[in-house]
């Protein structure tokens, strides 16, 4: 029997008879190539493939027992190569959860681990069960177990996203975080359906796709620890489990059978909205760790073959987090590729940002790849043939891949660079212009548009790893005593400037101060060119009181607090980000390259106080940069020239000379104390020669007289 179990549509349970019985149950072999667990007429069919495995039992679970009712072992003639499929007819899926258990050789010098005392998790599992309520602890007997979900979830007429890359402007969030302080105003806190409620607020940003950190299945009680009476935990879940399986504890409610309903009607509302979603993956370990760590799933079926080893078998940590898995072994590959394709087809989601992405390009031996194939099939993968790519290019084994991870004009990255210059520029680090400036236009230095296009940076100035742009702003050190590791942990070269004053302060200047910087960093990034990234909060200037690593604090640190939107300075703040985020949708000229400048001006061109003359890099603390073009949608000239001066004095500048019929226009000022942002029917014009105030922003559009 060859078919999938797709084509079971067409094939009546009458055909698919029984031929043997196992422990009081008729089966007979399944569809060798439908990995995991899937529902058919009749039954389920069980998939999964080990390469060492000697031989392989199916265990059956009622519900929260920890004993099985059923122990099928897989029949020689049940196994094709390296792969085991069996049909037990006559289950009930909502009846029973399942797990394996695999025996084989264990020579740890081999990298051979196999255990058949081990309750293992279906590799390809689509909903692990003992996982569903926060902050519980799976009970030990137990083990993780898998549980069949059914795939009826009407996606009615909904289709791919189209969004450009360009065009795009990402707001990274973690599901839990986002809603889970009771100022949220949400019915079920913490939840996938607590994120659908805050639809609206979403959209009145403007924001247009949403960056999901891990979602998979994750176990936050991992390395639960008490500091201070704190209760601390996996929280922000960089250790999966299941690569297939949603996190069951962000639902409001259980989901027997029916795993992943929530996130998908989350889904279908963000894209009802106009509203894409990208999926933070993390591809590069799991949560089985190094040889001292659990064997749950992956160490079961083949350690050897899902994770990188040493020649004396033990584990590579290119992760940073005991094991690095082997993502170029074409067993691995496979797995990430179908795992990726069932996220796009069963939950349609947009996109995927790789955590400590340079890892996929690593060769068995650890060594970087020069084509990686997985990156490359990734690239050219049919099913995500319109989804958005994005690399963490780097990993924690020194492997820095900026503007150099392989790409095929395929792959889009999140640009370190762009956070770490314009951080040391935006403060006033000597000789910074220049730079600032070439990251505003995309930085044309790391990525040539003949070889990576004109998508390749996701700019960023904060995301959930370092300091919240508040706290950028509030703190020169780093302050993560409560994470219970003496402050050692997080990094320690943030380019972060606390105006002044260490943390919280009265002082009226300083506040001032730290509001016009959050202004600035705002107006810098949206009017860069590149796909805009910011972190959840940073609108309103929400606060982790200096921590730079709570990936630990389940807590206030880590959650939003909604009463900041209320508060002053930080309604002001929020009011000038959905400002600057509208102005960006409204000039493509920032986005992209158009048509031909009727005027003469280069789509894209770098100047310092006087145009056409870019800062010298020793000296420069200002950058300015002008993008131009014709717009066919609107039918006019798209100018728009913003000038940054990062010195703690201001600076007499110039501006273009534009022909007759056209005048600069100003539509935000940081440093004017009376009114920074102008609607478009409102833009005050400006004289040719002006002053650039000190730690300021000026945005110009070019606009007929």
């Amino acid at each position: 029997m060859t078919m999938h179990a797709a084509d079971m549509v067409i094939v009546s349970a009458q055909q698919l008879q029984p031929i043997d019985t196992i422990d009081g149950f008729q089966v007979r072999p399944g569809f060798f190539r439908d990995f995991g667990a899937t529902i058919i007429p009749g039954g389920v069919n069980f998939t999964v493939q080990s390469h060492g495995a000697e031989s392989i039992e199916l265990l059956l679970f009622h519900r929260g027992a920890e004993e099985p009712f059923a122990e099928l072992k897989f029949p020689d003639n049940y196994r094709i190569g390296f792969v085991y499929s069996m049909i037990v007819f006559g289950l009930d899926i909502g009846e029973f959860e399942y797990a394996y258990r695999v025996d084989g050789p264990y020579d740890e010098k081999k990298g051979l681990r196999f255990d058949s005392t081990k309750l293992l998790l279906d590799p390809y599992a689509r909903a692990v069960t003992g996982q569903s309520k926060w902050g519980h602890k799976n009970n030990a007997r137990h083990g993780y177990r898998a549980r069949v979900v059914r795939s009826n979830f009407d996606w009615g007429r909904e289709r791919t996203s189209q969004i450009p890359m360009e065009d795009l402007i990402i707001y990274e969030m973690h599901v839990r975080g986002f809603t889970k302080d009771p100022s949220s105003g949400t019915t079920c806190p913490g939840t996938f359906h607590a994120l659908k409620e805050k639809i609206p607020y979403l959209k009145k940003l403007g924001i247009n796709a949403v960056e999901l950190m891990p979602i998979f299945e994750f176990d936050e009680m991992r390395d639960a620890r008490l500091i201070d009476e704190n209760q601390l935990l996996d929280y922000w879940g960089y250790n999966p489990v299941s690569f297939f399986a949603p996190n069951t504890s962000y639902c409001s409610a259980l989901e027997y059978n029916r795993e992943g309903l929530e996130l998908k009607n989350m889904i279908k509302e963000l894209h009802d909205n106009g509203i894409e979603v990208i999926l933070d993956v993390v591809f590069n370990h799991t949560a089985e760790g190094n040889e001292l760590g659990p064997c749950f799933s992956f160490k079961g079926f083949d350690n050897n073959v899902y994770y990188m080893l040493t020649p004396d078998g033990d584990y590579y940590n290119f992760s940073g987090c005991g094991n690095t898995l082997n993502c170029n072994h074409p067993v691995v590959q496979e797995m990430i590729l179908d795992c990726l394709r069932y996220w796009v087809i069963e939950y349609r989601v947009d996109g995927f940002r790789f955590d400590l992405a340079s890892i996929l390009g690593r060769n068995e031996d650890g060594v970087p790849m020069n084509q990686p194939p997985l990156l490359r099939n990734l690239a050219f993968d049919s099913i995500l043939g319109n989804i958005k790519l994005i690399a963490e290019a780097w990993d924690a084994g020194g492997l820095y891949q900026v503007g150099s991870f392989p790409s095929w004009k395929r792959w889009a990255e999140w640009n370190g660079r762009y956070r770490d210059d314009m951080r040391c520029f935006l403060k006033g680090d000597t000789g910074m212009a220049r730079t600032a400036a070439q990251r505003m236009t995309g930085s044309p230095d790391l990525y040539d548009p003949v070889y990576r296009g004109g998508n390749a940076s996701v700019n960023f100035i904060t995301c959930h790893d370092g300091f919240t742009l508040c706290d950028l702003y509030s703190y020169n050190q780093k302050h993560n005593e409560a994470n219970g590791w003496d402050n050692t942990d997080g990094y320690d070269d943030n380019n972060s400037w606390n105006c002044g004053a260490e943390g919280n302060t009265d002082d009226p200047g300083i506040l001032a101060l730290r509001l016009k910087m959050m202004k600035n960093a705002c107006a810098v990034l949206m009017c860069s060119r590149g796909t805009p990234m910011f972190l959840s909060g940073d609108e309103f200037g929400d606060t982790r009181y200096g921590n730079n690593n709570p990936y630990c604090q389940d807590n206030e640190i880590s959650w939003l607090d909604w009463t900041l939107l209320s508060k002053e300075p930080n309604r002001e703040l929020f009011d000038f980000f959905r400002y600057m985020i509208a102005f960006r949708r409204k000039h493509p000229a920032i986005r992209r390259d158009l048509e031909p400048s009727y005027i003469g001006f280069p789509s894209m061109s770098l100047h310092g106080l006087t145009p056409w003359e870019p800062e010298a890099p020793e000296s420069a603390y200002a950058a300015c940069v002008l993008f131009s073009g014709y717009d066919e949608d609107s039918g006019k000239e798209d100018l728009v020239y913003i000038a940054v001066n990062a010195h703690w004095h201001p600076a007499q500048m110039t501006l273009p000379d534009l022909p007759e019929g056209y005048v600069w226009k100003i539509a935000v000022n940081t440093g004017d104390p009376l009114q920074q942002v102008f609607e478009e029917d409102e833009m005050p014009a400006a004289e040719k020669q002006l002053l650039l105030g000190e730690r300021s922003v000026i945005v110009f559009v070019g606009e007929p007289v």
